[in-house]
């Protein structure tokens, strides 16, 4: 148990090392088409638990009905409990950044036009998350910083109408949508 405990800690200085070096690296944004076609999300389910909500986005954007993918965080969680939304937890964390959970694996393995990072607080795995996520434009909270996040909405975690909806202005201002 002792041990454990150690191999954790040295897994998230490893982390948070990985973070550090690629955020010093230059920015490589895809150059790819203005619209959003295919759209992320990173949503921490331990302060904002309805991921369903999230699904808005395909008659708002007028997207195809795969267009939006999901992927919850737990900092705990049962794996033979049922979850709507794939999760990934604190125990999926690798050496050198890695995510060992094949739903985070699969989530990172496809390209967006949109990522929207859920959550308002700085967490390594939600961070590495975010980072290691192939996306031309990223939106999230003002509170996780500049860093993660391309455009910053300053609007409470509770309220996804406001947030949906300025959202959809500034990617109107933006000839997004």
């Amino acid at each position: 148990m002792f041990l454990k405990g150690i191999k954790d800690k040295f897994k998230q200085k490893s982390g948070l090392k990985y973070i550090k070096q690629e955020l010093e690296k230059p920015v490589n944004k895809s150059t790819g088409k203005k619209g959003i076609r295919s759209l992320g999300c990173i949503v921490d389910l331990d302060k904002f638990d309805k991921s369903d909500l999230f699904y808005q986005f395909l008659d708002d954007f007028s997207l195809r009905p795969n267009a939006v993918k999901i992927i919850g965080y737990k900092s705990f969680y049962d794996k033979n409990s049922p979850y709507s939304t794939p999760i990934f937890s604190d125990k999926d964390l690798g050496w050198n950044g890695d995510i060992q959970n094949s739903y985070a694996l699969e989530f990172l393995s496809r390209e967006y036009d949109l990522l929207v990072n859920y959550y308002d607080e700085n967490n390594l795995l939600l961070n590495l998350m975010s980072i290691k996520t192939r996306a031309r434009m990223k939106v999230g909270f003002g509170t996780v910083g500049p860093d993660f996040n391309d455009l910053i909405l300053e609007t409470p975690i509770s309220d996804f109408k406001t947030f949906k909806a300025e959202l959809k202005k500034y990617l109107g201002v933006f000839k997004e949508i």
